[in-house]
This record gives structure tokens, sequence and C-alpha cells, in this order.
């Protein structure tokens, strides 16, 4: 009997998620300024797209207003480090802790909703907050239509880094620790009894789920994620107005997410890739329809890649592993009948 050796997978995914991050530590020294505030918008939206994946992808609710959180969390941040002079890295927790709790307690009736019914309440408030952040009894606050304007963090005076440069780093090491937690959740009970609600709610909460907790919860941790990202976003960009978090906002996290792959935590990354560059290649391509090309891209995207970038690759990996399985197969199994007459000639 022949013991069976532990699989290389997760030595190689190991291998990879440090290359990859060696790789992104690299990044910022080998590009301009102006690329390196684009990938520190990737790495922002990297991280509210896990959140809605989290929501969408992985407990099967849908939400078409999660702008409405990055831009609670934006607000939360600007106006701490505007009004009060908070520092801009206690501003995230404080955004998180913020939107977590809107989120839970936005799920807690939402329950009652599924499938378009929850979407179009989600939609409600992605419309709604852009013209709640314009009322007049919050323009001390919020600055009305004009927003807030916010000064960009400096790095330490003992690291050579640009502002850029900083705030990239700031970025990567919020989305190393919140990719982390979420692969915590998503691999343990948690993440097991939302993949359950998800796929056979009633036989769930027969085996003892509480799906209504568990479904408020994933709403929150979502949200969280979204305004820990809509906190970063806002100390990056440095301006915050209502009119940068438009329904459209929330359609192009949902874009992303699809176009990432569902359920995949890989497929924050692709997605958040997509929504940066896709539009700047598109208006590059076409000045007068720069949205005609971007929707022929998004079209190709879903075409080529159904279960988007993320579950593209596992399935090109796969096959690819099979081929090289039914490869070796083939060379070593015409082996066995030769040996095996070669010693029958022997002996006879």
């Amino acid at each position: 009997m022949t013991r069976a050796h532990p699989t290389p997978a997760p030595r190689n995914r190991y291998l990879g998620v440090a290359v990859l991050l060696a790789l992104a530590c690299a990044l910022p020294f080998v590009v301009s300024n102006y690329r390196v505030f684009q990938f520190t918008l990737v790495i922002v939206y990297a991280i509210a797209l896990l959140g809605l994946n989290m929501l969408t992808g992985y407990n099967g609710q849908i939400s078409l207003g999660h702008g409405a959180f990055y831009a609670i969390g934006a607000y939360v941040a600007a106006i701490l480090m505007d009004k009060f002079g908070v520092p801009y890295w206690l501003t995230l927790p404080a955004a998180g802790a913020v939107c977590g709790l809107a989120g839970f307690l936005f799920g807690l009736p939402a329950l009652r909703l599924e499938g378009l019914y929850l979407s179009l309440a989600t939609f409600a408030l992605g419309v709604a907050l852009p013209q709640i952040l314009k009322f007049k009894g919050f323009e001390n606050w919020t600055g009305g239509a004009m927003g807030i304007v916010i000064v960009k963090p400096d790095a330490p005076a003992w690291l050579p880094l640009t502002q850029d440069q900083w705030l990239y780093f700031v970025c990567l090491a919020v989305a190393v620790v919140m990719f982390f937690i979420g692969w915590n959740i998503l691999r343990g009970r948690m993440g097991r009894a939302m993949v359950a609600i998800r796929d056979q709610p009633i036989a769930a909460q027969a085996m003892g789920v509480d799906t209504a907790m568990v479904k408020s919860l994933t709403f929150g941790v979502s949200a969280l994620y979204t305004g820990v990202a809509g906190a970063l976003g806002a100390i990056v960009i440095q301006f915050v107005a209502p009119d940068s978090f438009s329904i459209f906002l929330s359609i192009t996290l949902v874009v992303g997410v699809v176009i990432g792959g569902l359920a995949s935590i890989s497929g924050a990354i692709w997605g958040a890739l997509f929504i940066q560059f896709i539009p700047n290649v598109a208006d590059q391509i076409s000045k007068a329809a720069p949205w005609a090309i971007y929707g022929i891209f998004l079209i190709g995207f879903m075409y080529a890649m159904p279960t988007g970038v993320a579950g593209f690759i596992r399935i090109v990996a796969a096959r690819r592993r099979r081929n090289l399985s039914n490869r070796q197969a083939g060379v070593t199994s015409p082996a066995a009948p030769t040996a095996a007459t070669s010693a029958h000639k022997e002996t006879t």
C-alpha cells in the first residue's frame, strides 16, 4: 500500500501569494506617481469588492447600493480629519465601525426581502444617500454640494517615500490585513453558514443555522469592508462630494464583482483592475464614444469568461493539471507491458 503524498496546491498557492506581495511592494518604485495613484485605487476597490463578494458571491444577497456604504466611510474619514483633526489612520476603524453598524441595521429589515426586492431596497439606498448628503441641515458637516477637501498625509520623515508611494503602502498593508481576515471568515464556520444559506436555505435552517443573524452579520461585515475602502479612497483622492458617490458607483462595484468572479477572494483583485483601467483604455480607444467601447469590453469579458476572471483561471489551471496527468499516464503505461514481456521471454 503506497502512502499518499500531500498535494502541492496549498504550497503553490502560498508561494503565489508571496510572489504577488513582492511584486506589489516593488511596483511603486518602477512606475510613475500617477500609476502609483491608479494602483492605489485598485487596492481600495479590491477591499470594497471583497466585502461585496462576501454578500453577493458567498451569501447570495444582491446589493445595488453598496456605493452608499463607500460614501459613508469616505465622509466619516473626511469629517474626522477636517473637523476634529483626527489622524488619518484612526479614521479607518471608525469608518469601518460606523458602516458595519449601518449595514447590520439595514440588513435587519431587509431580511424580509429577497432577490429583486432586496436589490430594489439597496438601489433606493444608493440613490437617496447623495441627496441626503446635500441636505442643508448637514452642510456644516458634509460641506453640501461643494464637499470636503482633505490634506494628503506625508510619509514619515525617516522614509524616503513620496506621498503617493506612502499611501500606496498604507493601502496595501490595510488590504493584506482585510484579505487575511476575510479569508479566515470565509473558510470558517461563518463562511460555511453563508454558503449553506446561499445554496440551500431551508436545509441550512433545518441544521440549526440562524439564517436571520448570519444574513445580518454578513451585511454588516460587507458594509464594514466597503466603509474602510471608502475611507481609504477619500484619503487617497483628497476630496469627497455627494456627486462622487452616485448610483453609478454601486453599479460599478457590482460589475467588478461579476467580472472578477463570484465567490472568489482573488476575483476582487481582478475586478478592481477591470473597473480602474478598462474605462481609461476605452477612453483612449474612442474619445467620442468611450462607454460604447466599455460596453464592448464588458460583453467580451462575459462571453469569454462567464465565471469571471478567477473562474476562468481555475478552469485553465484544472485543465492543465488534467492534461499533465494524462500525459504522464500515457508515458508510463506502455512501460509496464514491455517490462512484463521481457521478463516472460527470459523465463521461457
